[in-house]
């Protein structure tokens, strides 16, 4: 049995409710909040469904400083993109976002609030060279010298090591697919890109289709393994099936796209989770055609105990004697899912054992 919703997924669903919170339970919400990486978010939530004045003013102080640092987050990950985009100019190819940095270009709901790390793009995987040397003449250098580090990125992942800036120390993920090489799921990224959409008022600047960015939301956030932030990616998909679903379109294409791409299980998912835990309204006909991708009704039961753990925030409040249990069980299912068994028993035992020792000769 998995632990009790908390007061965020409560506010979350009927962001109304809020205004007859109690003080201890303001705080209580707040830290969850903050804990889940939505302190921003959630007063964004609450000024849409004109909530946000009526709530107690220590509260929409807290909600509205987070909201200023998001604010000044959104204008730096911009000037960072046209930064990026300068730098590849000479290739000839649109930039293509991904994420965080997607959403905040094309002005997409998860934007309001969100914070993230670094830019992720995605380029065709024959100028993935021309593309590193580009950024590294802008100043972006490689990360993670350690050489079985460099082999398991050009060899095995989707991505190249992580570029971090010499002076602004901006990170950027050179993706040239959205999963790794050796996944069993190869979703083709020539259609990812030639379906990939214009920014408007950036024709140099594109976002992947809408079917397709939530099919990398949901390949995202339910193979990766990391659920630090679950909860805040869980809500993205949230926001883009509220917002992209208005137009039936949308859901008529969406379940023939995630099998053209190998991910109808991943949507499965991502569909369920957000009904269950956040109330998304998904249309009969659509779950119906989603069923099939489901897992056995045994399996389903498990990952239900553990995703319903994994997704919420860590937090004391928030979970049980389980959870940590549960991220750990799905932290292993996202690599076994990445690698075949052999190679990600070497990689396991490399970076539990090799790497570690390396690391203390060295420092010494």
């Amino acid at each position: 049995m998995a632990p009790l919703a908390p007061l965020l997924l409560h506010a979350l669903r009927a962001p109304a409710d809020t205004v007859a919170l109690a003080d201890a339970d303001w705080d209580l919400l707040l830290r969850q909040a903050g804990a889940a990486n939505l302190l921003a978010t959630l007063g964004y939530i609450l000024a849409e469904h004109g909530v946000l004045d009526r709530i107690p003013v220590p509260a929409r102080d807290q909600l509205a400083w987070a909201q200023v640092l998001a604010r000044r987050h959104r204008q730096a990950v911009r000037w960072e993109i046209r930064l990026i985009r300068l730098a590849l100019r000479e290739l000839g190819l649109p930039t293509i976002l991904l994420k965080g940095a997607a959403y905040c270009a094309a002005g997409l709901p998860p934007a309001q609030g969100r914070l993230f790390s670094d830019i992720d793009i995605l380029v065709p995987e024959t100028h993935l060279a021309e593309a590193e040397a580009a950024l590294m003449l802008a100043g972006w250098a490689g990360t993670h010298h350690d050489a079985y580090d460099q082999r398991y990125y050009r060899e095995w992942m989707h991505e190249l090591p992580p570029m971090q800036h010499t002076r602004r120390e901006s990170m950027i993920d050179v993706h040239h697919a959205i999963l790794p090489r050796t996944a069993a799921a190869r979703p083709d990224s020539a259609l990812l890109q030639a379906a990939a959409v214009a920014v408007p008022g950036e024709p140099a600047l594109r976002v992947l289709a809408p079917v397709d960015m939530v099919l990398h939301s949901a390949v995202h956030l339910f193979t990766d393994g990391e659920f630090n932030n679950g909860l805040r990616d869980l809500v993205d998909l949230q926001r883009l099936l509220a917002h992209y679903g208005q137009d039936a379109r949308f859901w008529a294409r969406l379940v023939p796209r995630a099998h053209e791409l190998e991910l109808a299980r991943p949507l499965f998912y991502a569909l369920r989770y957000t009904a269950l835990l956040l109330g998304t309204e998904v249309p009969p006909a659509v779950s119906a055609d989603i069923a099939a991708a489901a897992p056995s009704p045994l399996l389903l039961r498990l990952m239900d105990e553990l995703f319903r753990r994994a997704l919420l925030p860590v937090h004391d409040s928030c979970g049980d004697r389980f959870s940590a249990t549960a991220r750990g069980l799905l932290y292993l299912r996202g690599n076994w899912l990445r690698m075949p068994p052999l190679l990600l028993a070497r990689h396991l035992l490399h970076k539990a054992f090799l790497s570690p020792r390396k690391a203390r000769q060295e420092a010494a």
